[in-house]
């Protein structure tokens, strides 16, 4: 199959998903380009995930959903991987978080939740006289890692890309 098809595809798959609600693609961590390709779908990593994080997703790949938890990145997936598809040379991720206006704290409501499950202390809350304590991340930090996705009481938190990201958090 050429690439230009089956790059058609991918779209099309990305376009119905969006329809069905359930949000793009997400591959597991140190995942490239070229992963499709490269992995055989023996599902090692997702029986090795600690975390229960990776799903069998179409065509039997590999998907990473911040449904319960996040990743701490612990390397399992990479170690039981005979495929060679993971380069940890790589960011582990190449998208970080953005908080959405249906956050708590935005609309005055005191919620830290975010901050609490974020190990990497990428999202911390500003004291504002008057209001709660308003958060902002800091997308340096951010691994994309899904932990704040996971436990947001408002899904107010989505993943996007880091120049997004940094636009919407200097905001």
């Amino acid at each position: 199959m050429t690439g230009t098809h089956l790059d058609h595809r991918r779209s099309r798959r990305q376009l119905f998903r969006s329809l069905a609600g359930q949000g793009p693609v997400r591959r597991p961590p140190w995942s490239g380009d070229d992963f499709l390709d490269r992995c055989t779908r023996c599902e090692a990593c997702l029986t090795a995930c600690p975390e229960n994080v990776l799903f069998t997703g179409d065509g039997g790949y590999p998907e990473i959903r911040f449904v319960d938890d996040g990743c701490t990145l612990c390397g399992e997936c990479v170690a039981v991987c005979d495929a060679g598809v993971f380069d940890t040379a790589r960011p582990a991720f190449p998208w970080h978080a953005a908080i959405e206006s249906p956050c708590l704290a935005l609309a005055d409501i005191h919620c830290q939740t975010c901050q609490d499950a974020c190990e990497w202390q990428a999202i911390r809350f500003v004291p504002t006289l008057g209001r709660p304590p308003q958060p902002e991340i800091d997308t340096d930090a951010c691994t994309g890692c899904g932990a704040c996705l996971a436990l947001c009481p408002n899904d107010a938190i989505r993943l996007t890309g880091s120049e997004e990201a940094r636009e919407r958090t200097t905001q």
